[in-house]
């Protein structure tokens, strides 16, 4: 696969010479928009590591003045901006594995990923914060429904946190289509928890969605990568994991990983905190299950 034939998540193309667009654009800019231009030319390699929050705060803008400069260079936002510096910045085995070279035989491949996934659950640990961890079992336990929100690679982990709240006893519902999310958003009370899962907490649907679940009344819990992201406005409570892959967002590797450890932590949280009813759920739901086993 060549380099023009790369997509992102959510089917987002990269463009050809984006530096290239800004350099020519960049004389007849307004004052703040030649600062992100600037920026972006001296640093074009940390850009791509970069949330728009981050880089909106590192230019002393607003996250709408950095999405109105992509467009203003014919680039849909910022996400295809990231992906179009990728491509201009980063070789190209690295969207198959950041820490990958093209000659790396089967054993080297092991241990680089499975290094890269170690590494993410240390880090993610360093951040997760027990106090956050402790107010999301509140919420969930208050709550009379839970709703949990995830798009593309963040979708499977909604799914499995599913399966295992509902083997603990909660009433819970996996959303994973942007339109749903939205419908089931608007109609959240106070009674619903939304546990809403975006590594790179830009995706637009998800944010949308978070946004307005916490309007309609919801109590918001967000599962999302250390760093700053426009969904962590519309947060009660935030899960952090630790994980490089907003560098090149191509499809999640290792972000995976650390958000299942921290579903994982706040589910067994939640079973500890109501003992008789999850082990006693537990124990229907595999007899439930056993019937499917030879």
């Amino acid at each position: 696969m060549t380099r023009k034939a790369q997509k992102g998540q959510n089917g987002i193309r990269p463009v050809d010479n984006a530096l290239g667009r800004i350099r020519i654009a960049q004389p007849g800019m307004a004052k703040s928009a030649q600062r992100i231009a600037r920026f972006i030319l001296e640093r074009p390699e940390d850009v791509v590591g970069m949330s728009v929050t981050e880089l909106a705060e590192a230019t002393e803008v607003s996250e709408g003045s950095v999405i109105n400069f992509c467009r203003s260079i014919g680039l849909s936002g910022f996400q295809q901006m990231k992906l179009s510096l990728a491509q201009e910045t980063v070789q190209p085995v690295q969207f198959i594995h950041e820490d990958l070279d093209r000659e790396d035989d089967a054993e080297t491949i092991c241990r680089k990923v499975f290094h890269s996934g170690m590494q993410a659950l240390r880090d993610t640990l360093s951040v997760l914060d027990p106090t956050s961890l402790t107010r999301a079992v509140e919420v969930v336990r208050a709550a009379k429904r839970v709703e949990v929100y995830g798009i593309g690679s963040s979708a499977p982990i909604a799914e499995d946190t599913q399966y295992r709240m509902l083997r603990i006893g909660l009433d819970v519902r996996a959303v994973t289509d942007s339109h749903v999310q939205a419908i089931s958003a608007s109609r959240c009370d106070p009674d619903v928890a939304v546990l809403t899962i975006s590594h790179s907490g830009a995706t637009h649907e998800t944010v949308a969605a978070t946004r307005l679940a916490r309007e309609a009344g919801a109590k918001t819990i967000v599962v999302t990568n250390f760093a700053r992201s426009p969904i962590q406005a519309h947060a009660d409570v935030l899960l952090f994991t630790m994980a490089r892959e907003t560098r090149f967002r191509t499809e999640a590797m290792t972000s995976r990983i650390a958000q299942l450890c921290v579903v994982d932590a706040l589910i067994a949280a939640l079973a500890l905190a109501d003992y008789d009813r999850s082990t006693e759920t537990l124990k229907k739901t595999f007899d439930v299950l056993s019937i499917k086993r030879f």
